[in-house]
């Protein structure tokens, strides 16, 4: 019998830019993988425009914490010693490793360079604001603390097809650079008429050159680290065609088990719909449609009909490719994203993307561990941790929702043989104290039933047809099943 799988976000924003978090990781290994945690999703290795930088801004993809580049020979993780220790210690605990990819966009140029551009209208690209001009961009990347070591691709203007500074005039703006063949990339998302350009210097997919390079480098990055995927960043902003051959080539170069999960944060189903078909649904999304619903649900109150908590949502109608969470590193506080889950409804929303039959579900490390900073957050692991024993030892079996109340919901999951003990009945409430009425099975007539959750510390005994009434304090969660 395959046990539940459950992926853990091993970072947040404001995780310490020490260089200790691949030792932090080795050392936490263990004890989450006796959790029924079995993959982590790491943060980009590659070295940033900063040793603090959390690895969004990009400048080396070869230096994974080796060279004397920007400030630091590691990134703000580790060194690539270190992190290979921890690729270790993952494989020798049955963790699966999938790491964060960053192609999108280069930053922290080396030079700068000469070149034509034209100004574009930052709420619809397509529209060109002024006459072709000369400026000054950050666009030469010569590595000289690597050299040609892995790789002797240089980049230059011609890579990119925008930027967003001219050091000539000290100014800022959304520039498309002139050339042959230089346009934005088709087959992108169309918010602001063309979603290609993101941030600081865009790299050009339509340019032959590169498409190669990355492909290589993608490869390169599998053979270095033996991991088991990608997390593929901001996939929105990246032409879908390139994505689609690169996600064949890496499959093609690890084998059909590896596996890929894109960033296309868009809560539209249409859209996600368009580009899993773009790509022949051989990568999962993450399912932001729900993550919102979530975030919804938490400042409505009583006022969110619970019983819609699946509706419109990637879960709902693509389970086979969704990865649902309930929070990350941009919906996190002050963050680009910002649209945290309030705390009271955490475990409610985790007990949600944890105790159900679709889906895979991520937790957040911010919500495990905690959230730095100016301001930090307490982690939640007390309340995450029973839902995590409850989805690896008794979320099995068949499930039968019980979603007639807009306040109240509840399912069941029956179990299975194969696993002793297996099956669960939760509650869920938005407003006041509430009870469901729900059917386990007639084989657990006799039974009595805890609350895992530590919520409820009544007991419930099963009928002899099998059913129950399940109770649930307002405003939390109970999962009730048999114990051991």
């Amino acid at each position: 019998m395959i046990r539940n799988h459950t992926m853990m976000q091993f970072f947040e924003w404001h995780v310490e830019a020490d260089g200790k978090h691949w030792q932090r990781l080795i050392e936490r290994v263990p004890e989450l993988k006796r959790k029924g945690i079995d993959a982590l999703w790491i943060p980009p290795v590659t070295k940033g425009q900063s040793p603090d930088d959390t690895g969004y801004g990009v400048y080396d993809l070869y230096d994974l914490g080796e060279f004397d580049q920007k400030g630091a020979v590691r990134t703000k993780y580790g060194t690539r010693n270190e992190l290979l220790e921890a690729m270790s210690a993952c494989v020798k605990h049955g963790m699966s490793v999938y790491v964060d990819l960053v192609m999108n966009h280069k930053a922290g140029a080396d030079e700068t360079e000469l070149f034509k551009v034209v100004e574009v209208n930052p709420d619809n690209r397509n529209e060109v604001i002024s006459k072709p001009f000369d400026i000054k961009g950050w666009t030469k990347f010569t590595f000289k603390g690597r050299g040609n070591r892995y790789s002797a691709f240089q980049w230059n203007f011609e890579h990119f097809n925008g930027t967003d500074y001219d050091a000539s005039r000290n100014k800022t703006g959304i520039y498309r650079i002139l050339g042959k063949n230089k346009q934005w990339n088709n087959n992108v998302d169309d918010e602001f008429g063309n979603y290609d350009y993101l941030m600081f210097a865009n790299i050009d997919y339509n340019n032959p050159a590169v498409r190669e390079e990355m492909i290589r480098w993608g490869k390169w990055l599998i053979d270095t680290l033996q991991c088991n995927g990608f997390r593929l960043d901001a996939i929105k902003h990246i032409n879908h065609d390139f994505i689609r051959e690169f996600v064949v080539e890496m499959i093609k170069k690890r084998g059909q088990d590896f596996y890929i999960v894109g960033e296309f944060w868009k809560p539209d189903l249409k859209a996600c719909q368009k580009f899993l078909d773009a790509v022949n649904y051989k990568i999962d999304l993450f399912d932001v449609a729900l993550h919102y619903k979530l975030h919804s649900a938490s400042l409505a109150g009583s006022d969110f009909d619970l019983s819609t908590i699946f509706k419109d949502t990637l879960v709902g109608t693509h389970p086979l490719n969704s990865v649902t969470f309930v929070d990350n590193h941009d919906s996190q506080p002050n963050e680009a994203l910002e649209s945290w889950v309030e705390d009271w409804f955490k475990q409610i929303a985790y007990a949600l993307v944890l105790l159900r039959k679709d889906g895979y579900p991520c937790v957040f490390y911010g919500d495990y561990y905690g959230i730095g900073g100016e301001k930090p957050v307490k982690g939640k692991q007390d309340k995450i941790d029973p839902l995590l024993y409850a989805r690896y030892e008794k979320a099995y079996g068949d499930q039968q929702d019980y979603f007639d109340h807009p306040s109240t919901i509840g399912w069941v999951r029956l179990g299975v043989p194969e696993i002793g003990k297996s099956g669960l009945a939760v509650v869920i409430s938005n407003g006041k104290d509430g009870k469901k009425r729900m059917r386990v099975g007639q084989h657990r007539a006799g039974e009595i039933w805890t609350d895992l959750t530590g919520n409820r510390k009544d007991s419930v005994k099963i009928d002899q047809n099998g059913w129950a009434e399940f109770p649930v304090t307002g405003r939390s969660v109970s999962v009730w099943a048999l114990n051991g």
